[in-house]
């Protein structure tokens, strides 16, 4: 009986770090053999640049870099595992065209190439501008099995499992850079076992893990036999090295069953997403930390809580901010959430330099009533603040709005939107309090209270969200027919929703754009985030309507 022991490399690395991701999987190689006696090792989509490496491709010191990486891979690995099969994603030009490719090691020689042939150009791909299509199959014999060789898109398409396997592969291996967003290891799963069963061959998908600007990938590796059962599936949010074992038996090659990680209920993959992403965003970045406003809210409330659990606590500076129509629960609900995680905690009240702003402006503003602009004063000073406090000690300030509040512009620019990074500007408001009650299964991390009052901005005298904007069950429902689902404002209201409601939320989105575009990049965790995947003009004439 024939065996193969395949090791799945699911690691992170760091986009336009060649050397560094160079030595990793060097020694990623290194353990795979130890460890797992690995015949061959499986890496992810462009690993050595990093996904996406954007325009970084299009520098003319990246082809000598990645040459000097793939000679550096095939004389170190041939030392000490020369009979080991490696699979490495990288981009190359290749007769003037580039591509991106998936090449084959073995015994100190890159045996061949794979250029990927289905190439995505929507929601946050855009490699058309990149790369040309492959259009050839590459199968690559090895310890008696035939490897198919595919890349992230090509196992969506179809069109190239199809070819591959006519073309005489055994088994479908295939490198990715699959992005997360809320359903998609299930998605993905249901996809791969229809292709698994359409060709009858097992597959091996093997995707990145780790957050990348506002993309952040999930891991979670997994093999399925032939007829689309999950044989192997590794852990989710976890970087490391996941074996499956194949045998031979009459001619087919089955995957021995492995570990199976369980498929992550919604609300703790949602919260792992944003925990990622954050993380490495202030790692990869060199920031010492983040500091934040904390004002008693239930936004800063779950932004505190993933900061702490991305970065620990020691790293963690929470801020509050008070003036005059801050509540006093809000300044017990901060001072008892900053003591409950153990965080650093200190209380900066704002009304002394808002009344002098306001006096400076006196002038100005004579003969003018009090309108947003005075409320709008105090969130700047508070962004001014936490600056100040990001520039002296080297923190990156961690703002704390959630998508709802961003896609009707319910935010302050150069105030609350003041920072670096949000880890909930993909996140709905009514996501922000199923998270929050998540997160307190796991362990008390967010006052009771701060989850049951009425949210409110606290800018203004007895202020609440609803006072300006639908309750945020009805919001939420609009809000996502009508970005994610792109549906008009005439086809919300026939879906039964209020006209008014459904008017204002939609003009308040488009007249939006401008607020959306100046603010901290966040992760993506919907189908339809502010960033790289929804481009809208932000001067235009267009009326919202059928």
């Amino acid at each position: 009986m024939q065996d193969l022991t395949l090791v799945m490399a699911q690691l992170d690395p760091l986009v336009g770090d060649i050397a560094g991701n160079t030595a990793a999987a060097i020694e990623a190689v290194r353990e795979a053999k130890l460890e797992h006696d690995a015949d061959v090792v499986v890496f992810s989509e462009l690993y050595l640049t990093g996904y996406p490496p954007e325009d970084l491709l299009l520098r003319e010191a990246m082809e000598p870099r990645l040459a000097e990486a793939l000679t550096e891979m095939a004389q170190k690995i041939a030392k000490f595992a020369p009979q080991t099969l490696v699979v490495m994603g990288y981009p190359g030009l290749r007769d003037g065209q580039r591509y991106n490719l998936a090449g084959v090691l073995l015994g100190g020689e890159w045996r061949g190439e794979y250029a990927k042939q289905a190439l995505p150009n929507y929601q946050v791909f855009d490699e058309d501008r990149y790369f040309e299509p492959g259009t050839q199959p590459l199968v690559i014999e090895h310890a008696g099995a035939r490897l198919g060789i595919l890349i992230c898109e090509d196992l969506w398409d179809g069109a190239p499992v199809r070819q591959s396997a006519q073309a005489g592969a055994d088994i479908l291996v295939t490198l990715n850079a699959s992005p997360f967003h809320l359903d998609k290891p299930a998605e993905r799963e249901r996809l791969f076992a229809t292709r698994a069963r359409e060709v009858s061959r097992p597959v091996v998908y093997v995707n990145a893990i780790g957050g990348q600007d506002e993309l952040v990938f999930d891991g979670g590796s997994l093999v399925l036999d032939a007829q689309g059962e999950v044989a192997v599936r590794a852990p989710f949010w976890l970087a490391g090295l996941m074996p499956v074992r194949f045998v031979a038996a009459d001619g087919d090659w089955r995957p021995e069953p492995g570990e199976r990680e369980a498929l992550p209920e919604s609300e703790e993959n949602l919260y792992c997403a944003l925990v990622t992403g954050l993380r490495d965003y202030v790692n990869k970045s060199g920031f010492k930390g983040v500091v934040m406003g904390l004002s008693g809210g239930i936004d800063s409330a779950l932004s505190l809580a993933i900061a702490v659990d991305a970065l620990g606590a020691d790293r963690v500076h929470a801020v509050m901010m008070p003036y005059h129509y801050t509540a006093e629960i809000s300044r017990a609900d901060a001072a008892e959430q900053a003591q409950l995680l153990g965080v650093g905690y200190e209380v900066m009240p704002i009304a002394p330099m808002v009344e002098a702003f306001a006096a400076t402006l006196a002038d100005s503003f004579s003969g003018l009533g009090a309108d947003t602009t005075e409320e709008n004063l105090q969130s700047r000073v508070r962004g001014v603040l936490l600056m100040a406090i990001s520039n002296k000690k080297g923190l990156m300030v961690q703002t704390t709005g959630n998508k709802s509040e961003m896609a009707v512009g319910y935010a302050t620019l150069y105030g609350d939107m003041v920072g670096g990074y949000n880890a909930l500007k993909d996140v709905y408001k009514t996501w922000v309090y199923r998270l929050a009650r998540w997160r307190n299964t796991q362990s008390a991390a967010i006052p009771e209270r701060v989850i049951t009052r009425p949210p409110s901005a606290e800018l203004a005298p007895d202020q609440q969200d609803s006072d300006s904007l639908p309750g945020y069950d009805v919001l939420d429902a609009i809000l996502e027919r009508y970005i994610e689902g792109d549906m008009s404002a005439e086809a919300i209201i026939a879906a039964g929703y209020d006209r008014d409601d459904v008017y204002k939320v939609v003009k308040l989105v488009d007249r939006n754009e401008y607020k959306r575009r100046q603010a901290p990049v966040g992760v993506r965790v919907t189908l339809r985030g502010f960033g790289r995947d929804r481009r809208y003009p932000i001067v235009n004439g267009w009326q919202p309507g059928n």
